[in-house]
């Protein structure tokens, strides 16, 4: 026996170079055609992270991960064995995203429902009990949300991804303007004008700027061009923000 496996061993160990070569390019090619359909797949599947999936949308990105990894592995599979299952389960997913969009039972079959773990301020017992969800384990995601007392919560919801919501009482809520009647300015998202020295001409455009006033700007800040510039933005107020490339 142990001579029949130092046989194996050396029969291994004389494949002949060429055919190994082929043999890698082989699984090099498959595995960058595999590696683009699943980053394709996954960009139509959303721009969810892991965290913030539904338990079906979990379940298929878990078995495209498997059904990728095998035709990888084992160069006797046709590539279309783990090309076809995969897109079949992105047809599936995609009309089942569609489904739960425009049915409510669909939505709560597949998707949940949120679960009340903290009702006007009392822990609802049976609801940690039928979740399985012991009590120390709402106290660590309450302080994963800054809430370290658990008499300062009015309701906390355990939502359909899995995440905590917390609301707080009234009386531990941070003050707000609207509380002492203050007014308060427009403030809405900074138009990014250059990314690592490259103009965005759309954002430009849409600012009512043009690329002549970006450069006298940056000439008054000693800046030759936007070539020279890592990031700059122009927030509501008109207020130019710009960060120069740094030197070697």
């Amino acid at each position: 026996m142990v001579l029949g496996f130092v046989y194996l061993l050396r029969v291994r160990v004389k494949i002949d170079p060429e055919r190994q070569g082929a043999a890698v390019l082989v699984i090099f090619v498959r595995t960058l055609i595999l590696y683009a359909l699943i980053v394709f797949v996954m960009r139509l599947m959303g721009k969810r992270q892991i965290g913030q999936l539904q338990p079906f949308e979990l379940v298929v990105a878990i078995m495209i991960a498997d059904l990728a990894s095998v035709p990888m592995q084992n160069r006797d599979l046709p590539l279309a064995s783990g090309i076809i299952p995969i897109l079949t389960l992105l047809v599936a997913q995609v009309g089942l995203s569609f489904l739960t969009m425009r049915s409510q039972w669909a939505r709560k079959v597949f998707c949940g429902t949120p679960s009340i773990l903290v009702r006007n301020g009392k822990i609802c017992q049976k609801e940690l009990a039928r979740l399985r969800i012991n009590l120390n384990d709402l106290l660590e995601q309450l302080r994963a949300k800054d809430v370290p007392n658990l008499a300062d919560v009015e309701f906390a919801v355990l939502e359909t991804n899995g995440q905590l919501s917390v609301i707080p009482k009234s009386q531990r809520r941070p003050v707000c303007p609207a509380d002492l009647n203050l007014a308060t300015e427009y403030e809405g998202l900074p138009l990014d004008l250059i990314i690592d020295g490259r103009v965005l001409r759309e954002n430009l455009a849409r600012a009512g700027l043009d690329e002549k006033w970006l450069r006298g700007e940056l000439a008054k800040f000693g800046f030759a061009g936007p070539e020279e510039v890592f990031f700059a933005s122009l927030d509501t107020a008109g207020r130019l923000y710009y960060e120069g490339k740094e030197k070697n």
